[in-house]
């Protein structure tokens, strides 16, 4: 038996509700809100979010890949799952794979993980996200959202079996974005639904439902992507599916998410689903990909570490427009009088790998005190050279102390630095994210999470940051 064996997703802290379009514009806009990823997060930050999210009951040790499906990756020219599996201190002897340049990128990623599986290539670690922009003022501004999740294929403890898979292959041009484009380009609507988006995914659920002689009755839920709401429930209705067994697709609270948006889907309605359940998810991107689940006695054995539906309860939408704009890099403005950071050194960030990307400290062995950053002599015992790794990623922390610099280059001032006390030991002075420095207090319990610092010569350079706990 092949499945899903866990499951995992992340959704950005901060909305922002889509009314600020319509101040901004004087124009209609839809009504909700739409997630929207952070200054210093991507689609890499939130991969890894997601799949911390997902790991949440086994480690990454006995993963025998990670995948990552993504229209944004942050190079044009280097493997992004490497990151991922750095950060989430998988094993340097699995296979990684990036999946991009379609909308479908995730449920293909999705369906190479199950052959990688039944191949006896171990369970699959499949993480999917996106950041996609639309230029201001236009529909996919509106719509679009950013997201992430995570599955892990596999054969044991199975949480949802895999019965069933259809593919249909057609290259028409929906949705496409050239090398050099920074915004999502789309043909006119007729065209894009009457010739791509409908007649492609009326043609997969046809062909899976012929292929199982199988009935719209017979489905608990409908995990379909949907360039929009009325799309979503017309194409369902058309094919004799009933407006309950309509997975939730998001569009009032988070927005499309890209490639992850069917994946993340499938999170909500696996967080919802009982034994014996069957769910049917279809994605959509130059064809359409249909995967047919079947929920076991397992599912009552699982929770991710916080849920779609946790996550989707975590936020701040009171941001403003011109906020927005800054975060995604989408006005010019005046540069700071300071020199640019230098560039990243590559020697120096491959030596420090596992201090910045998986996050690692040591541990005394004498008196098994945790410490961070990783030292030779021990801050308590002071014995010399008695030290093991120490993971502090999952270690939850509080707030000892904090300052707010209002001076410092920052997308979003000011910016809160503070030292964290992790529990058991170990103490760092560390930026915050995701929080409002009114609220940030001495005592406030923080979790660590995974950013992006800064970009310079090209190169990105990561590593964690706290946050108030979700």
């Amino acid at each position: 038996m092949v499945g899903i064996t866990a499951f995992g997703a992340y959704i950005p802290f901060n909305r922002m509700e889509r009314k600020r379009l319509a101040e901004a514009y004087g124009e209609p806009a839809p009504p909700g809100e739409k997630a929207v990823a952070n200054y210093d997060e991507d689609s890499v930050t939130m991969a890894v979010e997601a799949a911390r999210d997902c790991l949440t009951g086994s480690g990454p040790a006995a993963l025998g890949g990670v995948f990552f499906a993504t229209t944004t990756p942050p190079y044009r020219e280097k493997q992004s799952a490497t990151t991922v599996a750095a950060a989430i201190d998988a094993p340097d002897t699995i296979r990684t794979a990036d999946y991009t340049s379609t909308l479908r990128a995730g449920t293909t990623a999705l369906l190479a993980a199950v052959d990688a599986a039944k191949s006896g290539a171990g369970s699959v670690l499949v993480t999917a996200a996106d950041c996609r922009l639309g230029a201001a003022r236009g529909q996919f501004e509106q719509l679009f959202g950013d997201g992430a999740a995570a599955l892990v294929v596999g054969t044991e403890n199975v949480l949802a079996e895999i019965e069933a898979t259809c593919t249909v292959a057609g290259d028409v041009i929906t949705q496409w974005r050239e090398t050099d484009d920074k915004y999502v380009r789309a043909w006119e609507d007729r065209f894009v639904t009457t010739r791509g988006y409908g007649a492609m995914v009326k043609k997969v659920l046809t062909t899976l439902a012929g292929k199982q002689k199988i009935m719209p009755s017979e489905i608990n839920k409908l995990v379909l992507y949907a360039p929009s709401p009325r799309y979503q429930a017309g194409t369902a209705m058309s094919m004799g599916f009933r407006q309950e067994q309509i997975q939730d697709g998001l569009f009032a609270t988070v927005g499309l998410a890209g490639a992850a948006h069917a994946p993340l889907m499938l999170t909500a309605a696996l967080e919802q689903a009982g034994p014996g359940d069957r769910i049917l998810m279809v994605s959509f991107g130059e064809g359409a990909d249909a995967v047919l689940f079947k929920v076991t006695e397992n599912i009552k054995n699982f929770a991710p570490r916080l849920g779609a539906a946790r996550l989707l309860a975590s936020r701040k939408n009171t941001m403003n427009y011109l906020t927005y704009l800054r975060w995604k890099n989408m006005l010019d403005f005046e540069p700071p009088r300071r020199p640019d950071p230098d560039r990243p050194s590559a020697p120096a960030m491959w030596r420090n790998a596992a201090k910045n990307l998986a996050f690692y400290g040591s541990r005394c062995t004498k008196c098994g005190t945790p410490q961070i950053p990783a030292q030779r002599v021990c801050v308590h015992c002071r014995t010399f050279d008695e030290m093991t790794p120490y993971r502090f990623a999952d270690t939850n922390a509080r707030i000892a102390t904090y300052t707010i610099d209002h001076l410092t280059i920052s997308q979003d001032p000011p910016t809160v630095f503070a030292v964290v006390d992790y529990e058991g030991g170990g103490r760092l002075l560390c930026e915050m994210t995701d929080c409002e420095p009114a609220k940030v207090a001495i005592g406030m319990e923080v979790e660590m999470t995974f950013r992006k610092l800064y970009q310079a010569g090209g190169i990105h350079n990561y590593y964690w940051k706290a946050r108030p706990k979700r």
